[in-house]
């Protein structure tokens, strides 16, 4: 069993998932995860090697980078399975599980063939936890996220094949930009890394799924590309640059935005800047810092939307300007809702502190005071949008007026032990850091960063009551955010609309003058077939018809021999 790839056993359990009774179903899929973590325990080398047409691909690969993502990984389908108990529509369960399994299968690619099978087979099985949430809305974002995800697929098989013809291998490993080959490779890993200006799908897609396959969603498509990314270009300087970008500008669209998922979904975008930053700088404190923040931010981050699942579950809708008051008949989902919120805002006992402080860290001993300057503020950001919006609209704020049950016990035992490891982590940091793929002998509790911190948490709480109490918050208004996906949504339909439909006037013209040509030959002919003189010598329409033909094609063949 240990020679199979990790995450291989969860995609064929996929496959008889649909057929199993409900509850069976879902202790069957908890035991798929643990038979495909068991995987994990063959340590690091190549496990699994195919030979395919002479080349050779390397299905299981496990080192020091893949460990602390295979886990996580598995962490991470448990929970979900636990968090989606009560949904009883298979097509939910299959494609979460195969699309995890995909995922963790990808993690462990040793080359990069093997790598685009399972980067396609991610985005094939993830577009149905949008679809499943139905409706037109989710079908055209599921087609557009299908689009944007295929669009990265073919730009790295490009990559793959240009790097082959000039090295003459498929290994995955450490590249450096220069080539056609490796930027190819470069920009397939930034689509799903959600790079500025091609993280439209993110905001699209993610809130169009269903209230399990949004959490699925987030911790799975952007993380592998994180560990793309720290796999193939560690240490590349634009990384840095690109990182602090996506950590900034997040935040303006994260703040007037009315959906709490989609709020959300901005949120994530940020924290993959401050992994891309860290991914960029490359020295091993700072990769440690990318792994680690990938690491708890899958946690924590899927406990927000979980929370936020369980409102719309509950409520039917996670719309801002809608909800409040809550706290009272969802007490418990406010509690877990506050803890992810205080652990991505890095509050000192909670994993977001613990994991963030390496990339702060390394970023100050680089000497990159300008874009250390650009993450502190992002924090900042991060407290107002995720550490105090969503909590605040949801639970406080103005009364919504709904009195609605507590989650289902399923959805808060997950969002429970989704708790206790964000707490955990933040308690037991040196605990959590020997999972990282370096030796590590860091201390995040001195009294610089802890003070440091809590100002930057202090100073965002202030900006946020003062921008309250003063009127100046931007209200919340029944609105959709657009910002990359804009080009596809706004301006490409406003550009081709009109050169469409100029074509399908063009086309209708043509097709009536067709018809009217036809009709007026078929009229002549009747004519003529009708003449008195005519009538007796000619026997019908039909018969001129073909004379006409005849007589062209005997121009033609005239014409043709000179």
């Amino acid at each position: 069993m240990i020679d199979l790839t990790p995450g291989l056993v969860m995609m064929l359990a996929a496959f008889v998932v649909p057929f199993i009774p409900h509850h069976i179903r879902q202790i069957v899929m908890l035991g798929a995860i643990a038979l495909s973590a068991m995987s994990l325990s063959a340590g690091e080398g190549f496990h699994w090697i195919v030979p395919v047409l002479g080349q050779h691909l390397i299905l299981h690969h496990a080192d020091n980078l893949t460990f602390p993502f295979g886990v996580i990984f598995h962490l991470a389908a448990a929970l979900n399975v636990i968090y989606g108990w009560h949904e009883r529509k298979p097509m939910e369960h299959t494609a979460g599980l195969a699309y995890a399994g995909a995922a963790i299968a990808a993690v462990h690619a040793g080359d990069l063939i093997s790598l685009f099978i399972w980067w396609e087979a991610t985005a094939v099985t993830s577009v149905f936890l949008i679809l499943a949430s139905g409706g037109e809305r989710a079908k055209n974002a599921a087609m557009r996220y299908l689009l944007v995800q295929v669009a990265s697929g073919v730009l790295l098989i490009a990559g793959a094949a240009f790097l082959w013809q000039e090295t003459g291998s498929w290994w995955f490993g450490a590249m450096e930009l220069g080539s056609v080959g490796t930027w190819c490779i470069f920009l397939a890993f930034g689509i799903k890394a959600a790079f500025p200006f091609l993280n439209g799908w993110l905001q699209d897609a993610y809130p169009e799924a269903t209230v399990i396959g949004t959490v699925m969603l987030s911790a799975f498509t952007t993380k592998l590309a994180i560990y793309a990314l720290a796999r193939g270009f560690a240490g590349t300087p634009e990384l840095i640059w690109i990182g602090a970008a996506m950590t900034a500008f997040p935040v303006f669209f994260a703040v007037i935005e009315n959906d709490l998922r989609r709020v959300l979904s901005f949120s994530l975008n940020n924290q993959l800047g401050f992994m891309i930053v860290a991914i960029g700088i490359g020295t091993e404190l700072a990769i440690n810092g990318a792994v680690a923040h990938a690491f708890a931010h899958i946690i924590y981050k899927s406990l927000l939307f979980m929370s936020m699942g369980a409102v719309l579950y509950r409520v039917g809708t996670v719309k801002a300007s809608e909800l409040g008051g809550l706290y009272r008949c969802m007490p418990m989902t406010m509690v877990f809702c506050i803890i992810g919120a205080m652990s991505i805002s890095a509050f000192p006992l909670f994993s977001g502190f613990v994991a963030k402080a390496l990339i702060m860290s390394a970023t100050g001993y680089e000497g990159l005071v300008v874009i250390y300057i650009i993450l502190l503020a992002a924090s900042a950001g991060v407290l107002h949008h995720s550490g105090i919006k969503i909590p605040y609209f949801t639970f406080f704020g103005h009364d919504g007026g709904h009195d609605v049950k507590e989650a289902p016990v399923n959805m808060l035992i997950a969002m429970g032990l989704a708790s206790v490891f964000c707490i955990g982590i933040g308690v037991l940091p040196q605990l959590f850091y020997q999972i990282l793929p370096f030796a590590i002998d860091y201390q995040p509790y001195d009294a610089s960063h802890i003070v440091g911190q809590l100002q930057v948490l202090i100073f965002a709480m202030l900006a946020f009551v003062f921008l309250m109490r003063s009127g100046y918050y931007p209200p919340e208004i029944r609105s959709t955010v657009l910002n990359a996906d804009w080009f596809y949504r706004r301006l490409a339909p406003m550009i081709l609309g009109p050169v469409m439909r100029g074509v399908l006037r063009l086309a209708q013209g043509l097709d009536g003058l067709v018809i009217r040509s036809a009709r007026t030959i078929i009229a002549g002919v009747r004519y003529l077939s009708h003449l008195p003189m005519a009538g007796p010598v000619i026997p019908g329409p039909a018969a001129l018809v073909q004379l006409g033909v005849l007589t062209l094609l005997l121009i033609l063949i005239y014409v043709a021999h000179g």
